[in-house]
């Protein structure tokens, strides 16, 4: 005899055969969603739940949709956003964490950054990139 818990599972699956379901967009939106659910708790401003209900009800018309392109699209957009967003942090971070051994020049003719080690002196740097050649002091 199979438990309600099973049945329950099984009767989920067959409504989300053909469905979208849930994706890192998906996933932002919900917490996105917890985020001003409780400012607006704590500003008393129901601006903060209008939008936090908006994006509830956003990411489960996403997950319920059977337009897997359109979805597909969405989340490709949203993750090359957040990959950017996230790139240049590690870059940041990296920089900083090299700035006693490395300095950090701008090509003057590409605007490629150039690391170069610190302690060298007066120094002529050639851009990887472009080729250019310039005078700097490390």
């Amino acid at each position: 005899m199979r438990s309600f818990m099973d049945k329950l599972n099984e009767k989920t699956r067959q409504f989300m055969a053909g469905r979208y379901g849930g994706d890192s967009f998906s996933r932002f939106l919900l917490g996105a969603v917890l985020v001003l659910l409780v400012l607006a708790l704590i500003t008393r401003i129901g601006l903060f739940s209008l939008l936090g209900f908006a994006a509830l009800i956003y990411s489960y018309y996403r997950m319920l949709s059977r337009n897997y392109e359109a979805r597909r699209r969405e989340n490709e957009w949203f993750l090359d956003k957040k990959n950017r967003l996230f790139r240049s942090a590690r870059v940041q971070k990296r920089r900083f964490n090299e700035r006693r051994e490395y300095r950090y020049f701008k090509c003057p003719g590409c605007g490629q950054n150039v690391r170069v080690p610190k302690g060298k002196g007066h120094i002529m740097i050639t851009c990887p990139k472009c080729r250019t050649q310039f005078d700097k002091t490390v």
